[in-house]
C-alpha cells in the first residue's frame, strides 16, 4: 500500500512539474515584413497602428504617435484595436527582439508574458537613451488583459535580463491590469504612463 501510495504522489508531482514548464521562445519584430497597418495619419501627422505576428498566433498591435509607441501583446477586449495607451513620457521606441515566457503543458504552449528591451530618451537630454526592459502580461484569447507588469532598468544592470523574467513568471499570470502596482526595479526608470 505504501509503495502505491508513493508512485501516486510521485506521478502527481510529475504532472505538477510538466504543467508548469516555464521557457522562453524568441520572435523578430520586423515592422516592413511582419505587420499590416490598419490606421495613419494621412494629413502628415506622426501617428501610426500595425498589427503584427507575434508568436503562436499572438498577434502584437503598435501605436505609434509623437515618437512615442504603446505595444499591446495579445488579444485586445472585445476585438477593440485601441486598448489602453501604455508608454513612457518621453521619446522612446522597442527593440527588434521579444521574449516571450511561455507555459508548456502536455502539447500545449501558452505564452504569458513577454519581455521587450526599448530605448528611452533622458526628459532632460533627448541626445542621452536608456535602456529599459518592459514586461507585459499577454492579453488571452478568453481573459483579454494586458499590460505592463513590470519595468527593469537595463543600462548598467548585467542582471536585468534575469530579473525581468523572475517578474514576468512570479507575477504576469495573476496580475489585474489597471489594478495592480507595477513591479518597477533600477533608480530614475522613465515615467511610464497608462491611459484609456
Amino acid at each position: 500500500m505504501r509503495l502505491l501510495t508513493t508512485g501516486i504522489c510521485l506521478l502527481a508531482l510529475s504532472q505538477l512539474a510538466h504543467a508548469d514548464e516555464i521557457s522562453s521562445v524568441y520572435t523578430e519584430l520586423n515592422v516592413d515584413k511582419d505587420c499590416t497597418t490598419f490606421a495613419i495619419n494621412e494629413e502628415g501627422g506622426e501617428f501610426a497602428n500595425l498589427a503584427c505576428n507575434g508568436y503562436g498566433g499572438y498577434p502584437v498591435l503598435i501605436y505609434s504617435a509623437d515618437l512615442r509607441e504603446s505595444i499591446y501583446y495579445g488579444f485586445p477586449k472585445g476585438g477593440d484595436l485601441a486598448p489602453a495607451w501604455e508608454s513612457f513620457a518621453a521619446f522612446n521606441s522597442a527593440g527588434p527582439k521579444i521574449e516571450w515566457r511561455v507555459a508548456k503543458d502536455g502539447g500545449r504552449t501558452t505564452p504569458f508574458a513577454t519581455i521587450h528591451r526599448w530605448s528611452v530618451s533622458d526628459a532632460e537630454d533627448p541626445g542621452k537613451m536608456v535602456e529599459v526592459l518592459v514586461v507585459e502580461k499577454v492579453s488571452q484569447l478568453v481573459e483579454q488583459d494586458g499590460c505592463a507588469v513590470g519595468l527593469v532598468l537595463a543600462t548598467g544592470n548585467p542582471k536585468a535580463n534575469e530579473t525581468a523574467r523572475r517578474i514576468a513568471d512570479e507575477q504576469a499570470r495573476n496580475f489585474a491590469c489597471g489594478g495592480d502596482e507595477r513591479v518597477l526595479v533600477g533608480d530614475d526608470i522613465p515615467v511610464f504612463e497608462r491611459s484609456q
